[in-house]
Order: structure tokens, then C-alpha cells, then sequence
């Protein structure tokens, strides 16, 4: 089971930054809306569970840890 970590927004945007993308192209590969990527950052809503594993999915496809947002050694 997934479990929501209360620093998600956080860690969303430390992805973005670790791959420099906008929240349009972190939305895009997502396969979410950019209003989607936004409220996350800003903490007004948290993902659904298929929205955060697709998170992960994404996270470990690129090498980056999903529960810090950076680079996995």
C-alpha cells in the first residue's frame, strides 16, 4: 500500500527541479493536468492512489527517489 507522505508537494517540486521540467511537462508525463501538478505543489489536494503510483512509476524510471525527490545513488 502507498502511503500519502505530508511532504509530497514538497517533493514533487524537488523532482521537477532534479529533472527541470515545468509543471506542464511533469503534468504531461503524468498523464494529469498542469491544474493538477499545481495543487499538488501547493498543497491544496494530494493525489489519487492510481495518480501516485504513477508517480513512483515515473520516479523510478528516471532514477529518483520518490519519497525525497532526488537522485538515488
Amino acid at each position: 500500500m502507498i502511503r500519502q507522505p505530508e511532504n509530497f508537494p514538497e517533493q514533487v517540486k524537488e523532482v521537477r527541479r532534479q529533472l527541470g521540467l515545468s509543471q506542464e511537462e511533469l503534468a504531461h508525463a503524468l498523464g494529469v493536468s498542469f491544474a493538477t501538478v499545481n495543487r499538488w505543489e501547493n498543497g491544496k489536494t494530494m493525489p489519487s492512489k492510481l495518480a501516485q503510483r504513477q508517480f513512483v512509476s515515473f520516479c523510478m524510471d528516471k532514477n529518483i527517489d520518490p519519497t525525497t525527490g532526488t537522485g538515488k545513488p
